[in-house]
C-alpha cells in the first residue's frame, strides 16, 4: 500500500485531498497545526483504518516513521485575512516548512508535490497567465508575505530537483471553491454567500471590473492527482479559465440565492490583482486535464453546504477576526 503525507490536511483543499487518496487506496497521514485548519474537515476519516492524523507544525522538524512514497505540501494560510494576521507563520511554512519536507522526501526517496498559487504572478501584466510568465509581485507590500513565500517554495523545490534529483511537482492553484471553505476566509465567494445568508449587502472592493476564474474543488483535486502521478517537473497551472468580473459574479450570487440585497462598493485593497485567468494549455497537453464542473453547478453545491451551517457558525464567520 502506498503511503502519502498530506500537510494542511485539516484545511479546505487538504481535507479533500485526504478523501481522494483514501478513495484511491492509499494510506494517508494527515498533518496540520490547526492554525487555520479545522478538525471538522477530517473527522469523518478518523475511524478509517488507512488514515492517521498528526497535530504538528511543519515549520519545525518533521519525522514520519516507516515507508513514505509521496508528500503533498498544502500547509499554508491561503486567504488575505489569514496571512495579513499571521505574516511570519505564512513565511515560515513556505520556507522552513518546505525545506523540512524536502529533506524528508529526500530521506524517504519520496515524490513531493508543492501547492503553489496564481499569486506568484502578482498583479499580472500578461493575460491570461501562462507558466512562463515571471510575474509582477511587490515583495514588500501587504500580500508579499504570501506571494514571496510561494515563490521561494517553488525555487527551493526546483533546487532539490536539479541538485539532488528529487522527484518534485509544482501546481499553481487558481481560485478554487467548494464545501469546507471558511465563510470568513476573506475571499470573494464565501464572503458574498456569507453576507447573503446573513441578510447583509454584498461588498465589492474596487469598481467590480477586476476578474477572477473559479474552479470547483473536485476538478482541482483531479488535476493535482494527475500531476502527482505524471513525470512532469515544471510548474503547471490548475484552474478554470472561465473568467468573470466581480460585479458579474455578485449578480450570479444574487440570482442563485434569490435575494434583493444591494451591492456596495469599498476601496480596493493594496496590490489586489486586477485580472486572474489561467492558461491551462500545459495541463491539457501533459495531463489530459480540464475542468468539468460548471460554475452554476458548483455554486449550487457550495451554497447548499453553507446554507446548512448553523446560525452560530454563520455569526462567528463574520466576527472571528474582528
Amino acid at each position: 500500500m502506498k503511503r502519502i503525507l498530506i500537510t494542511g490536511a485539516a484545511g479546505f483543499l487538504g481535507s479533500h485531498l485526504c478523501d481522494r487518496f483514501i478513495k484511491e487506496g492509499y494510506y494517508v497521514i494527515g498533518m496540520d497545526n490547526l492554525i487555520t485548519g479545522d478538525l471538522k474537515n477530517t473527522e469523518h476519516l478518523f475511524k478509517h483504518e488507512n488514515f492517521e492524523f498528526a497535530h504538528h507544525d511543519v515549520s519545525k522538524f518533521v519525522f514520519v516513521p516507516g515507508q513514505l512514497d509521496y508528500i503533498l505540501h498544502f500547509a499554508s494560510p491561503a486567504s488575505p485575512i489569514d496571512y495579513l494576521k499571521i505574516p511570519i507563520q505564512t513565511l515560515k511554512v513556505g520556507s522552513l516548512g518546505t525545506h523540512n519536507l524536502l529533506g524528508l522526501a529526500k530521506a524517504k526517496k519520496a515524490c513531493m508535490l508543492i501547492a503553489s498559487t496564481s499569486e506568484v504572478y502578482g498583479d499580472p501584466k500578461v493575460h491570461p497567465q501562462t507558466e512562463n510568465y515571471w510575474g509582477n509581485v511587490n515583495p514588500v507590500g501587504p500580500r508579499g508575505v504570501y506571494d514571496e513565500a510561494k515563490r521561494f517554495q517553488e525555487a527551493i523545490t526546483m533546487a532539490y530537483h536539479t541538485f539532488h534529483g528529487l522527484d518534485t511537482k509544482i501546481v499553481r492553484i487558481f481560485n478554487t471553491y467548494g464545501p469546507r471553505m471558511r465563510l470568513n476566509d476573506g475571499r470573494v465567494l464565501p464572503a458574498f454567500i456569507g453576507q447573503a445568508l446573513r441578510g447583509e449587502d454584498l461588498t465589492i472592493f474596487g469598481d467590480g471590473s477586476q476578474t477572477r476564474s473559479f474552479c470547483y474543488v473536485d476538478d482541482l483535486v483531479e488535476g493535482i492527482y494527475r500531476l502527482l502521478l505524471s513525470d512532469y517537473h515544471q510548474p503547471v497551472n490548475i484552474g478554470n479559465p472561465s473568467e468573470i468580473t466581480i460585479s458579474q459574479f455578485a449578480e450570479e450570487i444574487i440570482r442563485l440565492i434569490g435575494i434583493n440585497q444591494k451591492v456596495i462598493y469599498k476601496d480596493l485593497p493594496v496590490d489586489d490583482p486586477k485580472q486572474r485567468q489561467p492558461d491551462i494549455t500545459r495541463a491539457r497537453e501533459i495531463l489530459g486535464w480540464e475542468p468539468k464542473v460548471s460554475r452554476e453547478e458548483g455554486l449550487k453545491i457550495t451554497y447548499d453546504y453553507f446554507r446548512n451551517l448553523s446560525k452560530e457558525e454563520l455569526y462567528k464567520s463574520k466576527h472571528r477576526f474582528e
